[in-house]
């Protein structure tokens, strides 16, 4: 199973003094230095936490591959297709919102989804929806024209009975072989941490998984070395 690093809260953390340090770009080499397979980065409407220099130094830099989260606007579209990240991934976005809450409602915005990917298909850019380990979402963002699901595995991370855990990995475990045997690659996150991961070994339908808060909160303490290296330890 590969590792992508989230690197956003970096940036939070150094956009609370409003000056330069600590680097996100430089947090993101490192962290392929370690094994990183590849580099998340969401860019939001309100750059709360990466900005759009950033992106552009990061898709400088990066050499593994570029995740870009991003929310469904025609600005960050074009972002998109002139920065040309390996990697889209469409996500939810709610301004008050404290981190992303749940999967891509595409059942909703199908019609509008499906001609937004048509110039990423075209340009050869990867398309990922982050969606809920469910059929229906499964079916729609094939159907759309995704190349890949990351499933949200944020109400496993909450859960905290033995017997809702089993359950909940039952139904990601079940969503990732389906969207698998559609011929949809398959990775998780969100709410992923050095306590819970573990089972995720045991779903090789899963091929990575994108982990950001609980490695930059590891590094606090350890080091962004020790803490990247410590979950590839797990994982693998």
């Amino acid at each position: 199973m590969r590792l992508a690093v989230n690197i956003d809260h970096i940036a939070t953390l150094r956009n609370a003094r409003g000056e330069q340090e600590p680097d996100p770009v430089a947090a993101a080499l490192l962290a392929e230095k370690c094994g990183a397979a590849g580099i998340v980065c969401h860019l939001r409407e309100d750059r709360r936490h990466i900005k759009d220099l950033d992106l552009a130094r990061l898709r400088l830099g990066v050499t593994t591959k570029l995740d870009l989260e991003m929310a469904m606007t025609a600005e960050l579209q074009q972002i998109a297709l002139k920065t040309r990240p390996e990697l889209i991934t469409l996500v939810p976005e709610k301004r008050e919102e404290l981190t992303t809450e749940g999967g891509f409602d595409i059942a909703r915005h199908y019609d509008v989804l499906a001609a937004y990917l048509k110039p990423f298909n075209a340009e050869g850019i990867e398309v990922s929806i982050f969606i809920e380990p469910e059929k229906k979402a499964i079916d729609l963002a094939k159907q759309a024209g995704a190349d890949m699901v990351e499933l949200h595995t944020g109400l496993y991370a909450q859960k905290q009975l033995d017997e809702e855990i089993a359950l909940e990995l039952k139904r990601i475990r079940e969503a990732a072989v389906y969207a698998k045997s559609l011929g949809l690659k398959v990775v998780a996150g969100h709410g992923l941490n050095y306590l819970n991961i573990a089972p995720f070994r045991n779903i090789p339908e899963i091929e990575e998984v994108s982990i950001g808060h609980a490695i930059i909160a590891r590094a606090v303490m350890t080091g962004l070395e020790e803490a990247v290296r410590e979950m590839l330890r797990i994982i693998q």
